[in-house]
């Protein structure tokens, strides 16, 4: 394929070295007696699993299990995008996108390739795609602004054309899912199907429709938990967003300078998003599956990336929303919204026990043919329950006709 190279992870010693020296000359501040989550990572428990990250964690040995899948890098749109392709020696296999979110990485998907890939003969088989976001995981820096998510579903469909599939499934969760919906919603003829894990309601709720919900009488014990932690997060939890949806250079400069700042930015999110059940982050995801992300974070400098990656979703550049895009499949289309509207994509969620996914507000009309609720896991369910999230992608696509 024109433009396509395999790449090897191969992390130099200096910057190994670099980060282990920097986590000894950490500067820790004075903290108040309390030692619990009310004010972020509490430095008790950030010291440590600093600690454990300078001096117990092999990089090397995650690095070789990355390097197990098959990775390449190709330039779309002027931008440079990394990306795992595993083929599935299964002759049925049917193409699958898979899209991490925010703050995770393809590290996410480590747990859920092989059995996507190589099942039991009476399971669905698949054959992996899994994107690294453009100035995220293993995609090097964005070189230039407009990189939103509508750029990027562009530039993820043209991937999956030079790869030659031109009709596959789609699973994803948080920024991923923006990008899932918009693949069918701008390609739909492509896309075979979308399951979501977690996935927030679109168009958001007004303030009026939580409130009639709240007052109503037939929701559920378990929806009601879900709309607490709902408007709980909206107040408490939406620090993170807040700076770097609207001050991305500023928390950018402490993110790639301080591997403890990198840490403590995305372990607070393992801790707030995982399993309710779960006391720490690691009870939740495996240590070392936490750490490879974390990692992959600092040596990529991918923390000043993920906020500018926010920012300009939330502040688009004008031309990046209403470009005419020409047809081809150099990250660019020729889609308009009458033309968005010719089909309507088969659409799967699993909502797992740290979600907030509310089936009225998400599945309105009823239309969805696959709904599907598990008692554990959370935002990172590839991570969390791969188990759970390998079945439930299986039965979803398996009943499509593809």
């Amino acid at each position: 394929m024109q433009n396509v190279h395999p790449f090897t992870l191969q992390v130099p010693q200096t910057a190994l070295d670099d980060l282990h020296q920097r986590l000894d000359n950490t500067r820790w501040p004075h903290q108040l007696p309390d030692d619990d989550w009310s004010r972020g990572v509490p430095a008790g428990y950030l010291k440590k699993l600093s600690a454990y990250w300078r001096h117990s964690f092999d990089w090397r040995k995650q690095e070789a299990d990355l390097n197990r899948f098959p990775q390449f890098i190709t330039q779309i749109d002027g931008q440079d995008i990394h990306f795992i392709h595993v083929r599935s020696t299964t002759l049925d296999a049917q193409p699958l996108l898979l899209c991490h979110g925010y703050p995770g990485s393809v590290v996410d998907f480590i747990k859920v390739i092989e059995p996507l890939t190589n099942p039991a003969a009476s399971e669905p088989a698949f054959h992996v795609v899994a994107i690294s976001l453009p100035g995220l995981g293993l995609s090097p820096a964005v070189t230039e602004v407009g990189w939103n998510l509508m750029r990027t579903t562009h530039a993820f469909r043209a991937l999956m054309s030079q790869l030659g599939y031109e009709r596959y499934g789609v699973q994803a969760g948080d920024a991923g899912a923006g990008i899932a919906s918009l693949l069918g919603v701008m390609y739909p003829d492509r896309i075979i199907g979308i399951h979501l894990n977690g996935p927030e309601p679109f168009p958001e709720p007004t303030a009026e429709e939580l409130d009639i919900l709240a007052r109503a009488n037939d929701l559920s014990t378990t929806d009601q938990t879900r709309l607490e932690r709902m408007n709980t997060f909206t107040r408490e939890g939406t620090g993170y967003q807040a700076i770097q949806s609207t001050r991305p250079y500023t928390i950018g400069y402490g993110l790639h300078d301080s591997p403890v700042m990198q840490l403590a930015w995305i372990v607070e999110k393992y801790k707030e998003w995982t399993d309710p059940q779960k006391v720490l982050p690691e009870d939740a995801i495996d240590i070392d599956q936490m750490l490879t992300n974390v990692s992959l974070y600092w040596f990529m400098g991918n923390g000043a990336g993920a906020a500018n990656f926010i920012y300009e979703n939330m502040y688009p550049a004008p031309a990046a929303a209403n470009q005419d895009w020409s047809a081809g499949d150099d990250g660019s289309s020729s889609w308009t919204a009458a033309e968005s509207e010719r089909q309507v994509i088969p659409m799967g969620v699993a909502v797992f026990a740290a979600d907030n996914t509310i089936r009225r507000l998400v599945d309105r009309d009823g239309s969805m043919p696959h709904w599907s609720e598990f008692d554990k896991g959370g935002h990172f369910a590839a991570m969390e329950a791969p188990n759970e999230y390998v079945s439930d992608v299986r039965v979803f696509f398996g009943q499509l006709n593809h």
